[in-house]
């Protein structure tokens, strides 16, 4: 076991793991540390614990000094200055006629690179640009091109279930979500009901995925042929949370469906779960 702290460097995003030596830290301090991206100045998410040996991307640096007050102020300021660098970028991104759009600014702890990040529908070529902002800060300039789900983290706002975005508030990391995801927890493969505000599936139909594999091992899927107390019959409809469901029977195939627990009823052949490929087509832009 390894003695660690964990410091964010943005209000969303990865926790990093660094060696507190002797300080004492608690959520909420901000340290200065070394990266491989050079000084930097974060919030320390988790103060000291421990941490197995095997969680450690090595070599596990030490943290510099906790922040002072002057170090404090430096971060301060460089917000202020990183609001006056977004208005310069907006209006060199204009003169330069270039089809990308801002959507956060940067600077490093040192304040001796910017990094301004951006979207944009295709490649840009941004050498004009860059010379140009070089040339009004006097200082290293990074454009960073960033993808619709980062840009729905950076930015914020409210998901169709009406709280804050996930991404934004605690996702450290982004998981795959696909759209047989969707399908297999029975939700209507319309872009406007499954993605979020980034145009991409939305990251919470990871959350419950785990609970409906395990359902679908135990419960006959629509089309699965199965035995019942009134015969055999062919699965109609599924309600995968309840575990009902609707049978249209072999010996009388137009009678009214019979109603079934999943425990109530053993499966001959079961049926499965697929995307086709109109659907898949229908929705290649939402899926990473």
């Amino acid at each position: 076991m390894t003695e660690v702290i964990s410091v964010k460097f943005r209000e969303t995003g990865k926790s990093y793991y660094f060696s507190p030596g002797e300080e004492r830290f608690v959520k909420g301090d901000m340290a200065v540390v070394e990266t491989a991206r050079g000084l930097k100045c974060g919030d320390v998410d988790i103060g000291n614990h421990n941490v197995d040996d095997n969680a450690i991307v090595k070599p596990l640096r030490t943290v510099i000094r906790k922040a002072t007050k002057e170090d404090i102020r430096v971060v301060e300021n460089n917000k202020k200055r990183e609001a006056k660098a977004a208005e310069i970028f907006d209006k060199k991104i204009a003169e330069h006629k270039l089809n990308m759009k801002r959507i956060a600014v940067e600077y490093t702890f040192d304040g001796k690179k910017i990094i301004f990040y951006y979207t944009a529908p295709s490649r840009v070529d941004f050498r004009a640009l860059v010379k140009d902002l070089a040339s009004v800060f006097k200082s290293r300039i990074e454009l960073r091109q960033i993808g619709v789900r980062d840009e729905a983290r950076m930015l914020g706002g409210l998901g169709i279930c009406g709280r804050p975005f996930c991404c934004k508030e605690f996702l450290s990391d982004f998981q795959p979500v696909s759209i047989k995801m969707a399908k297999e927890q029975g939700m209507s493969l319309n872009t406007s009901k499954i993605s979020g505000a980034c145009g991409r599936l939305m990251c919470c139909l990871k959350y419950e995925q785990e609970s409906y594999d395990y359902l679908l091992k135990i419960t006959p899927k629509v089309g699965a042929v199965v035995n019942t107390k009134e015969g055999r019959g062919t699965v109609i409809d599924v309600n995968l949370l309840s575990g009902r469901l609707t049978v249209r029977m072999d010996k009388n195939p137009d009678a009214a469906p019979k109603t079934f627990n999943r425990g109530e009823v053993k499966i001959v052949r079961d049926g499965r779960i697929t995307v086709s490929k109109s659907e898949a087509e229908a929705l290649k832009d939402v899926e990473d």
